[in-house]
């Protein structure tokens, strides 16, 4: 089997290639910068995403059962708004196009911020808690609303190719050893996404699980810790902050507020990992480099 992968050498793409290279895997990791790898069946390309032609050259050539898109600007503060949402909409729907032409399904990063809860202006209550993939979307950000956007593109490659798309929408993203939700103080800014993250290492585990599951169309999966990174009760974390609670709220205890139920039913999958130890855990790094 072979899966190109865009964001190959980023932060959760390197883990994310590893992975599929230990499994055995032949990879086409594709980024922007230069990287290499200890594994053999690793094949690196430098590609500009917003590129068509390129990106559209790579499909060709290696023809990959699947693709894992992961390649985009993390977040709206480190550039212009319009450059944010351009480079993330054009990226995202010239690889699920390539992807559709070659039949090869898809899976890539969305994110909670389509939401619009973390880059709000003012973080808005949500309608109910736990928030799932039913939740509306309103992002008030450039980068919230490329992942909508992108999340359309897949509806349309979808309809049009018959390929299958999953949407992972990942919480807050945490390396074991280094978290940085528990640098400071964990009320400030915990609002943003109700004090959820999750583990590179879930994630991880949610794209196999995706890229091995049995569904048709496009499916948006919120993938999210167990737990909220505070140690305390979810709602009073909430009604402490915002001071009060949505009419609906279905918590126990420091449950996430970002449900993962529909990835727990539909792909098999379910966190594991959790900050009580990951935090300061002492985990090798994935054998996959940046240059």
């Amino acid at each position: 089997m072979t899966v190109l992968v865009t964001g190959a050498f980023g932060g959760s793409g390197r883990w994310i290639v590893d992975r599929l290279a230990s499994e055995g895997r032949e990879v086409v990791a594709v980024d922007q910068r230069r990287g290499r790898s200890d594994h053999g069946n690793v094949v690196a390309r430098q590609v500009d995403l917003t590129d068509r032609g390129d990106v559209f050259d790579l499909c060709l050539e290696f023809e990959p059962d699947d693709v894992v898109h992961w390649g985009a600007i993390p977040d709206p503060t480190g550039h212009a708004g319009g450059h944010v949402f351009e480079n993330n909409v054009m990226g995202a729907y010239n690889v699920f196009d390539a992807a559709g032409r070659v039949g090869a399904d898809v899976v890539w990063a969305s994110s909670e911020s389509a939401y619009g809860f973390p880059f709000a202006a003012e973080t808005p209550l949500p309608d109910y808690l736990p928030v799932d993939e039913d939740h509306p979307l309103r992002p008030e950000d450039s980068y919230g609303a490329s992942k909508v956007a992108g999340e359309d593109a897949a509806e349309m490659v979808v309809r049009r190719d018959g390929i299958s798309v999953a949407s992972i929408r990942p919480s807050w993203i945490q390396y074991p050893g280094r978290y940085q939700c528990k640098a400071g103080d964990p009320m400030d800014g915990g609002d943003g996404n109700f004090w959820s993250y999750v583990d590179v290492r879930d994630i991880v585990d949610s794209v196999v699980a995706a890229m091995d599951a049995d569904f048709d169309g496009h499916e948006p999966f919120l993938i999210a810790a167990a737990d909220n990174y505070v140690g305390r009760p979810t709602a009073d974390l909430v009604e402490d902050f915002f001071g009060e609670l949505p009419e609906r709220v279905d918590l126990t205890g420091d449950e996430s507020a970002m449900s993962s139920a529909k990835a727990q039913a539909q792909l098999d999958w379910e966190p594991t990992r959790s900050w009580r130890e990951a935090a300061e855990e002492d985990v090798e790094g994935p054998a996959v480099y940046a240059e």
